[in-house]
């Protein structure tokens, strides 16, 4: 079994602490074949509608070189990142990647609610009753459609994200079950346009997405697809690779991605 994440942080993620060369070390002693870090590149900040000038190119390439030294070949690392809130503002977003490094994949993700929702961080996205988290799951998923149709990334990440802090964090029992079509038809955007999904581990909760929208994505065709564990702080042995591999085998899937300059890498599920 080969054992890829395609999804973790590192310090120098505003709400992560570790080295890359730690989460390396853990990922090596836990069996780990590769491993792809995917920062936070944030455009606009979370939770306000203010366009971030700048990012710091540099900071991640230096912290991504020094894991490379430290590690000497003992495991396979790429570079990416975790691309937030990309369609608040595409301008903005294509100025800030302009200057942007060779990168190996991006991951494409919704953090927060639209402008005309106060740009609300998702996980502190609080509502009253059922109905008022319905009404916030509908303009989440507007944001990811646009954000597909724009498509300037290699995956969309955890699609059912609000069901991580609403149901995990805020006591509700929620599903996407209402939101069949929209899932649907930005599933079939993110097919035609050659782009994938990542299976978000949730740091060994619940995926993200689950087994429904896997199966589903599948049947629309769909077959590009990373595994990442999401991790800012959590040992690699809590991320449930293996487990959640066998998931997209029993979902119909024969095969997993990574990634290497930006193109999908072929790896057989067992």
């Amino acid at each position: 079994m080969y054992l890829a994440d395609y999804h973790l942080h590192s310090r120098i993620s505003p709400d992560a602490n570790r080295s890359m060369t730690d989460v390396a070390r853990a990922a090596v002693a836990a069996g780990f074949d590769e491993l792809c870090f995917t920062d936070h590149v944030q455009p606009v900040m979370v939770g306000t509608n203010y366009r971030i000038p700048s990012y710091d190119w540099g900071a991640l390439l230096a912290e991504f070189y020094e894991a490379q030294r430290a590690m000497g070949g003992q495991i396979t690392l790429r570079l990416g990142i975790e691309l937030g809130d990309a369609e608040m503002d595409l301008p903005h977003t294509e100025k800030i990647l302009s200057d942007m490094p060779p990168l190996d994949f991006i991951i494409g993700s919704v953090h927060m609610l639209p402008e005309d929702w106060g740009c609300t961080n998702l996980y502190i996205f609080d509502p009253a009753d059922d109905e008022s988290a319905y009404e916030g799951i509908a303009a989440y998923l507007r944001e990811v459609k646009a954000l597909a149709e724009w498509g300037k990334f290699s995956v969309l990440g955890h699609l059912t994200l609000p069901l991580r802090y609403l149901n995990e964090y805020h006591g509700f029992h929620l599903t996407f079950d209402r939101f069949e079509e929209e899932v649907r038809e930005i599933l079939q955007i993110l097919i035609d346009r050659g782009l994938g999904i990542e299976l978000n581990t949730n740091r060994g909760r619940s995926p993200l997405p689950d087994e429904k929208w896997l199966k589903l994505y599948r049947s629309l065709g769909g077959e590009i697809i990373t595994l990442g564990s999401d991790s800012h702080q959590a040992e690699m042995a809590e991320c449930r690779i293996p487990e959640n591999q066998a998931l997209l085998k029993a979902c119909g899937f024969t095969r997993f991605c990574t990634f290497r300059e930006m193109k999908p890498v072929w790896h057989d599920l067992f």
